[in-house]
């Protein structure tokens, strides 16, 4: 699990790097933009150009693989701390984000982030998530319904 590079600095913003090409990711994504937000989220396919552009420094092919999160000082979250603290941001999930990061919550935490992994690994194996973002167009589907 990733650790903030800055504990002590106040987070104002995150941005959610995500696979478009995922069902499951693409319906977290919806999820989250109708949640409130105690801390904006902003959510960029991951590999895209705009995330290439926003995060010159990242590894790329890393957030293509797992959720990956930045703050807006620099902090990177990845696996499980990266799902919550995009719970954390939200004013109905903040108390959940707490117990998920506590040590009774992260066995929980973890485990949901392995099944959520080993679904889109799955998925991948069947033919879906063929895809490269490096031209900056990934497409995101519209929300389900």
């Amino acid at each position: 699990m990733s650790t903030p590079a800055h504990p002590t600095t106040p987070v104002a913003r995150l941005t959610v790097l995500y696979d478009a090409e995922c069902p499951l990711c693409v319906h977290l994504r919806h999820w989250l933009l109708r949640q409130r937000q105690l801390v904006p989220l902003d959510l960029v396919p991951a590999g895209s150009r705009r995330a290439r552009d926003l995060f010159p420094g990242l590894d790329h092919a890393a957030t293509l693989r797992e959720i990956t999160v930045v703050g807006d000082r620099g902090q990177v979250y990845t696996a499980s701390a990266a799902w919550i603290v995009c719970l954390w941001a939200l004013a109905e999930h903040r108390p959940r984000a707490h117990w998920l990061a506590a040590p009774v919550g992260q066995p929980l935490a973890r485990a949901a982030v392995l099944a959520a992994s080993k679904w889109r690994e799955a998925l991948k194996g069947s033919g879906g998530g063929d895809r490269d973002c490096s031209d900056g167009h990934c497409e995101v589907p519209g929300p389900p319904g």
